[in-house]
């Protein structure tokens, strides 16, 4: 015969581990809804709209590489290779 007041025990189990579970959850959701609210505001200050960071991201990386070819150009070689 079945052990019905075990069954009952170990749903009741589960079920508590799965409303722990759905807690933590729901805070991690609310930790990441605030990190995003923070990064857009970010992107806001900065005049950066979120649908243009990626050709923002590429604009900056040519202007630094273009900084640093730059910056090399007026390093004196001779001194260097000495």
């Amino acid at each position: 015969m079945t052990d019905f007041a075990e069954e009952i025990k170990q749903l009741k189990d589960d079920l508590d581990k799965a409303k722990s579970k759905r807690y933590r959850y729901e805070a991690r959701m609310e930790e990441l809804k605030k990190q995003r609210k923070k990064i857009l505001n970010k992107l806001e200050e900065n005049g950066v709209k979120p649908e243009e960071l990626d050709d923002e991201i590429n604009s900056l990386e040519s202007k630094l590489q273009k900084a640093i070819s730059q910056a090399k150009e007026l390093l004196p070689q001779d001194i260097l290779n000495d």
